[in-house]
């Protein structure tokens, strides 16, 4: 099955049961929903459940995957100058939702969430092809990692957990450590290539 194919390629039934799911995730956690009660929720056959998810690992990885490309989305930053704005406001949406943004953070550190593990590495990468053309392609991917290290729900969980950071605090330290990346690049835009 296509347990962890893009939200828009989801059959309406997929997106039913993990939509389901993850609202049972924020009400009573992961551990104490049967299947049975994902289907009730979904408004599906138990069966139909397994169907598409044959094991609890399976629904709880394509559940973050969903989760990450349908609650926590975002528009694409119009400047890699505007990226701290974005993370700041990523870290309170993790604020908002922590258990779903633990889901996410927990299967994307084990790796096996099958999603990108930076999913604006892409944009991140263009933008600064496009506004620091200077940039040299080492310098360019350890601007990006940086970003991407910063633009996650693990940095969010990380903060919160190991730190007792408040959401509020968090997003100011995320913000604040982006522009710290960018700012050294500021005013290399407009210089010449070699």
């Amino acid at each position: 099955m296509a347990a962890h194919a893009p939200a828009s390629e989801l059959s309406a039934t997929q997106a039913s049961i993990l939509s389901a799911y993850a609202e049972l995730i924020e009400e009573v956690g992961t551990d104490d929903v049967s299947f049975r009660v994902i289907a009730l929720r979904a408004g599906v056959g138990e069966r139909t459940v397994f169907r598409y998810y044959p094991t609890r690992a399976d629904l709880l990885l394509a559940t973050s995957t969903w989760i990450e490309r349908t609650i926590f989305t975002r528009a694409e930053s119009g400047s890699i100058f505007d990226v701290p704005l974005a993370i700041r406001e990523a870290m309170e949406a993790y604020e908002r939702r922590p258990e779903l943004a633990h889901v996410v953070a927990e299967t994307a550190m084990r790796g096996v969430n099958g999603a990108d593990p930076s999913p604006q590495r892409a944009e991140f990468d263009a933008l600064l092809l496009r506004e620091v053309p200077s940039l040299g392609d080492e310098e360019r991917r350890a601007v990006v990692a940086a970003l991407c290290h910063l633009d996650s729900s693990a940095t969010w969980v990380t903060m919160r957990r190991e730190l007792d950071m408040s959401g509020r605090d968090i997003a100011d330290a995320a913000g604040w450590a982006a522009e710290a990346i960018l700012d050294p690049i500021r005013d290399r835009g407009s210089e010449p290539q070699d």
